[in-house]
């Protein structure tokens, strides 16, 4: 008989352990799925996880690291945030594209026009867009207590639905031959998000998301409001005796994680992606859930868990191409990560027992 059986106390060791268990058991299982497509197991999870830093193109692909990381890390600092506090915001890839519409129309609205000022006013039009609509689910959920999951997650079809709208229609480069999409980002100077450092992948956006990562640990562990936020996550009830004002915290840690959502979206825009476009948005939202997860949730674990899940997007590229990898088996690939960091995140909390069972 095998039976789960509860800690008198979380182990300490096994939470530290976890996300390592977690990386080793999608290594291993990935395998096994590449085997099933006819690829070479080794060769595949080799190409993934050591291609892009010592390969024979490492030059090329090591920037990517901070170009694929810096907005997973944005948006999994500001989404630990809330689920530190049982507030679960699963709306961030709405949030993003929301960020990246309100910041590039800004941008946009600018142009031809050329001034240090468009960049900074944009960055505060992204930020604005994400906060904005982060607040839709907060203030729905401290008003009437509708399910901020819920609404969150629908709402990341409604900001698709303006996307498709805003490349069609209001945002539709004019000079475009009628292709779907906004104009260039990269040649309008003022809006780019240029490298600050040509060649190193070191842009605004990496800024950003480092000194989110600075400000996170600074809040949790020295400020008043990264105390409740804890403490509201690992005891409600004395949170409430503690004087926590439970809605001001909704709202704060929904805006926060919505702040940074849509300014990751607007860095992608006026950056890497360049433009506005019907498939901008490829998934950094509900990737970054992983992220905040495999980091425990804390800000320099989730600094490298960008840096890992990065990694596993520039691989999975190089595999798809030198290997015949098809798409969909690297998002499994990525997807076994969150689902073994759950799985042995049990044995935290929970310890296997075999033995037989007595009769009552």
């Amino acid at each position: 008989m095998i039976r789960l059986e509860k800690r008198p106390q979380p182990s300490r060791a096994f939470s530290l352990a976890t996300p390592l268990l977690a990386v080793l058991a999608t290594m291993f299982f990935g395998g096994l799925l590449f085997f099933a497509l006819g690829k070479d197991p080794l060769a595949s999870i080799q190409t993934i996880f050591w291609e892009p830093l010592f390969g024979e193109f490492s030059f090329f692909y090591r920037p990517q690291l901070l170009i694929k990381g810096a907005p997973l890390v944005l948006i999994a600092i500001g989404l630990s945030l809330g689920f530190k506090a049982g507030i679960w915001n699963i709306g961030a890839e709405g949030q993003y594209i929301m960020g990246a519409l309100f910041g590039a129309g800004v941008g946009l609205a600018f142009y031809p026009v050329e001034g240090f000022y468009v960049f900074p006013l944009m960055v505060l039009a992204g930020a604005f867009g994400g906060w904005l609509w982060a607040m839709i689910p907060a203030l729905l959920k401290v008003k009437f207590g509708t399910n901020e999951i819920l609404v969150s997650l629908m709402l990341v079809y409604v900001a698709e639905q303006f996307l498709a709208s805003m490349s069609l229609g209001l945002m539709k480069n004019p000079e475009g031959f009628g292709f779907p999409g906004s104009r260039n980002l990269q040649q309008y100077a003022s809006a780019h998000n240029a490298d600050l450092i040509a060649g190193t992948g070191m842009h605004w956006g990496v800024v950003a998301a480092m000194i989110a990562v600075i400000f996170a640990y600074v809040l949790l562990t020295k400020h008043r409001l990264g105390f409740a936020i804890r403490v509201t996550g690992e005891a409600p009830r004395a949170a409430k005796f503690s004087g926590v004002n439970p809605t001001r915290l909704v709202l704060i840690c929904m805006g926060m994680s919505g702040l940074l959502a849509g300014l990751a979206g607007l860095f992608e825009v006026s950056g890497p992606a360049g433009q506005v476009t019907i498939d901008f948005n490829v998934g950094y939202g509900f990737t970054a859930i992983i992220v905040a997860f495999l980091g425990r949730l804390h800000p320099v674990g989730i600094l490298l868990a960008g840096l890992l899940m990065a990694l596993t997007y520039i691989g999975g590229d190089i595999a798809q191409s030198k290997l015949g990898l098809p798409a969909a088996a690297i998002q499994v690939f990525q997807g076994m990560l969150l689902f073994f960091l759950l799985a042995l995140d049990m044995f935290t909390n929970y310890r296997l027992r075999l033995g037989r069972t007595e009769a009552a």
